[in-house]
């Protein structure tokens, strides 16, 4: 045996004192007591599943001054998760098998946590989506413009639809229609104007189109940071290869109580009402919504601050999500098997990692929380290289101690593996 950690473990839907054993990264033994030579009590702190993000913006290659594998992987380590996957509106896009690769070999290189790559679908290479699928996680389609973001047009979206199901891999979606996008255009000058710019209306037309189109096919398909009551409606009575997610910026804001430093939360899709946001919580609670995602999208604080109308769309949070949800359990508004199904064991199902779980077979991924230790975040001791976060003096549990693949990663502040640890999962 590699290692025995001790502490409260959550196992089969519940804690218990035990031990979980390590034998080549992998989860091999789970008991009430266990020794080895390398065995480590944590007390009665809790033992949970590493979290997975399924949708983040590390921007490298091409915008290095917002943030790298390097430094996006590093505030994902120290938030507790050990999975992340990247989408593919970079510099250069991931778009081609070159790409994917060159990209892949640049996370190698830099990533302290396990990662995946998606490759981004347009009009131009659908018809290569089975060749790409031997180097990607699976295929991001953007139906709506947003940053950087890629374009295919409403009449080859079948038809991508179509090539990707072949792959039998996941296809994510970011769920605004451009025609009605376009519709909406004007000079933007707040959050309202951006809510009235990209409202509920296009969220609604790009689900009905995914439901339209992709109802008859049996891969996973996943619709990326749900923002709306009306889009939620929509999609009660999915099928079931049809996953949601939603983000914690979607969940801890509203236009109505954002007034100052506007720019910063300027986002799509859209920040909306508090209506809005009520639902989606209700929606979290009653397993309507499946997956917690990050969306981390940082850019500069010089970036976002300029005029309203010039400010680039996205906020950082992949180091932030988990301990703000542990809080959330602390205040009832969440339980922890709904938070652990929704950001550890559903993304690990959906893209076949034998993650997400504490259970005999799989990835030795966890963290060591102590859940009366609430800290307020702050940006001066997050980690990534933007430098802010929208979550400023929110009251937040992150772990002590992060594990992947049974190697501990972060131990008191510091991180313990040298860049290129993480490797390449979902090929």
């Amino acid at each position: 045996m590699d290692l025995t950690v001790e502490g409260k473990i959550y196992h089969n839907g519940s804690f218990e004192q035990a031990c979980v054993s390590i034998k080549q990264g992998k989860i091999v033994s789970i008991k009430k007591t266990l020794k080895s030579d390398n065995h480590l009590n944590v007390g009665t702190n809790l033992i949970l599943p590493a979290g997975i993000d399924s949708h983040v913006h590390f921007r490298d290659p091409g915008f290095p001054q917002k943030e790298d594998f390097s430094t996006g992987s590093t505030a994902a380590a120290f938030g507790g998760i050990s999975c992340i996957f990247d989408m593919p509106n970079t510099q250069p896009q991931t778009i081609s098998t070159r790409t994917l690769m060159e990209k892949t070999q640049l996370a190698s290189q830099k990533s302290y946590v396990d990662f995946g790559i998606f490759a981004g679908v347009n009009d131009e290479n659908i018809g290569r989506l089975s060749e790409l699928s031997s180097y990607c996680a699976g295929f991001k389609i953007f139906l709506g413009n947003s940053t950087h973001s890629l374009h295919i047009s409403p009449q080859n979206l079948k038809v991508a639809l179509g090539e990707a199901d072949r792959t039998k891999k996941i296809t994510l979606v970011h769920a605004e229609d451009e025609h009605c996008l376009k519709k909406h255009e004007d000079r933007e000058q707040s959050l309202v104007d951006h809510l009235r710019c990209r409202s509920t209306e296009c969220e609604e037309a790009a689900i009905r189109s995914i439901l339209q189109n992709g109802h008859d096919f049996s891969s996973p398909l996943h619709i990326c940071h749900l923002s709306s009551y009306d889009g939620l409606e929509l999609l009660r009575r999915r099928p079931k290869n049809i996953s949601v997610g939603v983000t914690p910026h979607h969940l801890f804001f509203d236009v109505q109580t954002l007034n100052k430093n506007q720019t910063f939360y300027k986002v799509n899709p859209p920040i909306r009402s508090s209506f809005d946001r009520e639902a989606l919580w209700k929606g979290v609670n009653t397993h309507q919504i499946d997956i917690l995602e990050s969306d981390h999208a940082p850019h500069t604080t010089e970036e976002k601050t300029v005029d309203f109308d010039s400010a680039p769309s996205g906020v950082p949070g992949v180091e932030t999500l988990y301990p703000l949800m542990l809080v959330s359990i602390k205040k009832g508004q969440l339980a922890l098997d709904t938070l652990l199904s929704m950001f550890c064991e559903t993304p690990a199902q959906i893209l076949h990692l034998p993650k997400g779980k504490l259970e005999i077979g799989r990835d030795a991924d966890f963290i060591v929380v102590d859940m009366k230790n609430i800290q307020k975040i702050s940006a001066e001791h997050l980690h990534s290289k933007c430098g802010w976060t929208p979550f400023e003096g929110f009251p937040a549990i992150f772990p002590s101690m992060v594990f992947i693949r049974g190697e501990k990663v972060i131990d008191d502040h510091q991180i313990l593996v040298k860049q290129g640890f993480g490797k390449s999962v979902g090929v």
